[in-house]
């Protein structure tokens, strides 16, 4: 993790004062297990610079040939590249070795340089002991002063704001007691108050946003409780804010509430913290694998939602992407056919939960959904119709695709006695692991490789009893592949997408002056646009066929009795909305396609400033006054708005 994230690093190894400890051999093993970068600086300074300049930096060599030493600066860069990672030795208990650590970190570990622009990276969520929901961010770049605005950002949705709220208070806490400070600059420590929407994680203002999560929870398991689950749920949810690995999921329908964990130790840890906390007694019940499901070739899904006075239609391209890399969502839709700010609200909707698969209900992922087309009334759309639209369209593409089981795999390292590594090679064989050819260390023998997370489940224990307590293994998730055994997975889980009513895969289509649900399979035949992309791409064997294009909702019979019926209600409509829209021209794709990507840029505001003061209640007293008053009071306000929206404000 640490070289995952790119930080610098230190070691300082304790009890040292120990019968025993060999600092020539702790060396040599934290060169052979972590990195050959690995230092003693408590060497004299020769010795030091020797060994510094050993390290393979040509360049570095050379200076040190010429003078015969290095200077500190060049120490300080070699530690910020995690070339050279520090050692000392000590106890510190008995204050051995504290004070060197302590000089080392001051002359050898590069200062970080922060930026002008604000920026802070949330890492920790608590509370005080009178309730206070405490957020504690590392300040990045800039000052954060009492009652800014402070929000957070979705990569890839161009810096649009999931939530905004105002720090109510700067704590600089020691230990227990705390400071209120007007001001934090960039690098300081700090708890802020009234942010009740802020997640571990969560980067604001400048603060790049972090990668995804090397961990993830691969186990889901039954919480089991004795009180009112309306009770329970708000404090658990609590438990969540403070820790961004745990996901609770609560089904209205049957009063079960599931948790996602890593494994065995983080069920006890939270025991115990409920307990604690909360005097809450918890139990689980028998523990699942958290499979994820993909689709093996390009799909096309259709969404459409019109019931009376609503309409919103979405066309999505899903497209299968290499293991490990997760949702992606783009635009190569025309700003001619779908306004702008229609199609970023799409892609909002898109990553803004976890859509579930049709095999087992687990959520989809390493896909690319691109927004294609999609059409919007002038007078009836509003975005909760594309919310509906945007769902459908990727369920109907899922019904439409060959989906593929993924489970989760541990990357693993087990050391045994070398007279138990036949019988370790023989279970990972059983276990359809795969595993590297064994290694020898000393008495023992070390296999690393990778294997099912199902397979490794129960595996320590039977290492612990085969092995008489002297095997050891050690695993890391390994990411998602394939499920071995697909088919009995999906069998044993019965999961029905037809009947998932939280879930349609059917569209709403307007018939007769009211909503009517159309199953999945006849959207494409009564769609009202036509995207022009042509796939030749696997379908799933249709148990209906597909309808006739002479559909009552496409066609232009079809257009003219919604066109009269809309006349009928609302009175004479003096537009071209409901005319059949002719598809683009784009050439058939067959074995190979190409989609344009389309730049989102930001939303702007025009405001004719002299309009708004003299209608603006609270603005014209102050004009009649002082005109440049109340211009200053409407730049304040126009601020705040940025700051809670974003986009571009043009003030006239």
């Amino acid at each position: 993790l640490l070289e995952r994230y790119h930080i610098p690093t230190v070691v300082f190894l304790n009890k040292m004062d120990l019968p025993g400890a060999d600092k020539a051999a702790l060396l040599a093993q934290l060169r052979d297990q972590l990195s050959g970068g690995c230092v003693d600086f408590s060497l004299p300074p020769a010795q030091l610079h020797e060994e510094a300049a050993a390290l393979g930096d040509e360049a570095l060599l050379e200076r040190y040939l010429e003078r015969g030493s290095l200077t500190e600066a060049e120490l300080s860069h070699l530690v910020g590249q995690r070339q050279l990672i520090p050692c000392w030795f000590g106890s510190a208990l008995r204050d051995q070795g504290v004070d060197a650590l302590l000089d080392g970190l001051a002359r050898y570990v590069p200062a970080p340089e922060y930026g002008s622009r604000f920026g802070a990276l949330v890492y920790k969520v608590s509370r005080d002991g009178q309730g206070t929901r405490l957020t504690w961010l590392k300040v990045t770049g800039g000052v954060l002063k009492v009652k800014d605005i402070l929000s957070n950002r979705r990569p890839g949705l161009e810096e649009a704001a999931l939530w905004s709220d105002k720090a109510d208070q700067l704590r600089l806490y020691s230990g227990d007691k705390y400071e209120l400070t007007e001001a934090a600059p960039a690098g300081t420590l700090c708890a802020v108050t009234g942010l009740s929407h802020a997640r571990p994680g969560d980067a604001l203002g400048a603060q790049a946003a972090l990668p995804a999560p090397a961990l993830e929870p691969v186990l889901t398991c039954q919480v089991l409780f004795d009180r009112d689950p309306h009770t329970v749920l708000p404090l658990l949810r609590q438990l969540e804010e403070e820790d961004p690995q745990l996901h609770l999921c609560w089904q209205e329908q049957t009063g079960q509430l599931f948790l996602q964990v890593m494994g065995e130790v983080q069920l006890e840890v939270l025991t115990r913290l409920a307990r604690e906390r909360f005097g809450l007694e918890l139990s689980f019940g028998p523990g699942a694998i958290l499979y994820r499901e993909t689709i093996a070739a390009p799909v096309i899904g259709i969404g459409h939602f019109e019931p009376l006075r609503h309409y919103a239609e979405v066309h999505l391209l899903l497209e299968p992407a290499p293991r490990g890399s997760g949702l992606t969502f783009a635009s190569a839709c025309s700003t001619d056919q779908l306004d702008l700010n229609w199609q970023r609200l799409v892609l909002t909707h898109l990553a803004e939960r976890e859509h579930p698969g049709v095999l087992t209900g687990s959520p989809i992922t390493d896909m690319k959904i691109t927004l294609i087309a999609g059409r919007a009334h002038d007078k009836h759309t509003e975005g909760g119709d594309f919310r509906q639209a945007t769902y459908r369209a990727v369920r109907q593409g899922l019904m439409q695709a060959e989906s593929i089981l993924l489970e989760p795999w541990y990357d693993f390292r087990l050391e045994v006695p070398s007279a138990q590594v036949g019988r370790a090679m023989s279970d990972l064989e059983r276990m359809g692991g795969q595993y590297d050819p064994p290694a020898a260390a000393g008495e023992e023998t070390v296999l690393t490789g990778r294997a099912p997370v199902a397979a490794l489940r129960d595996y320590p224990r039977q290492v612990a009893a085969y092995t008489r307590g002297l095997g050891r293994l050690q695993y890391s998730p390994g990411g998602y592949r394939p499920c071995a055994d697909q088919q009995a997975v999906t069998a044993a889980l019965a999961y029905d997408p037809e009947r998932d009513a939280a879930n349609p895969s059917g569209s709403v289509f307007c018939d007769h002056g009211s909503g009517t649900v159309v199953d999945w399979r006849k959207v494409p035949a009564m769609a009202h646009v036509d995207s022009g992309l042509r796939l030749d791409a696997p379908v799933r064997q249709q148990s209906a066929p597909p309808a006739p294009r002479s559909a009552p909702a496409s066609g232009l019979a079809g257009e003219k009795e919604l066109m009269s019926i809309f006349e009928q209600t609302y009175g004479k409509v003096e537009r071209r909305s409901f005319q059949p829209q002719r598809p683009p021209a784009r050439r058939e794709l067959a074995d190979s396609y190409s989609i344009r990507e389309q730049q989102l840029g930001p939303d702007y505001l025009l405001v004719a400033g002299y309009n708004i003061i003299f209608a603006w209640p609270e603005l014209q007293p102050v004009a009649r006054d002082n005109l440049d008053a109340a211009r200053k009071m409407l730049l304040d306000i126009l601020a705040n708005y940025r700051a809670f929206r974003g986009g571009e404000i043009i003030l006239v």
